[in-house]
């Protein structure tokens, strides 16, 4: 019987851009209801955490460090934003969401849950947790 590729197995992760116009670019492609959702978030995450690295794939947005590997992934859909932290589930308390390895991730559906408390504090977490590498 073959085996079951989970979680990221199957993925190879992304090669970080030059910079953030990557995400830039991204946000045009994005349903134009998710774009102030999308936007705050890569506010948020950009302030909480210095010196990151960026990249497109997948249609989604990467958030990575060089030591620790991707660490937060926004994946869009057609209404809400899922915001992946790869090291989720060594979080205290963890992001309610997720059942492959360590991945954990919220469901954003308004602008009002980026300004959620447990967010922030996640994005915090995520800058000091190994990632996908």
């Amino acid at each position: 019987m073959p085996k079951t590729v989970k979680g990221n197995a199957g993925r190879k992760p992304p090669e970080p851009s030059a910079g953030h116009a990557d995400i830039d670019e991204w946000f045009g492609r994005l349903m134009p209801q998710l774009n102030p959702i999308v936007k705050e978030l890569d506010t948020t995450i950009r302030a909480a955490i210095p010196d990151l690295q960026y990249a497109v794939k997948y249609k989604r947005a990467f958030y990575g460090l060089p030591e620790l590997g991707w660490i937060i992934e926004l994946a869009p859909y057609d209404v809400s934003v899922n915001v992946v932290f790869y090291g989720g589930a060594d979080f205290d308390p963890a992001p309610p969401l997720g059942t492959v390895d360590r991945t954990r991730y919220v469901k954003l559906t308004a602008l009002e849950g980026v300004q959620r408390p447990e967010l922030r504090k996640w994005i915090d977490q995520a800058g000091r947790t190994p990632g996908w590498k």
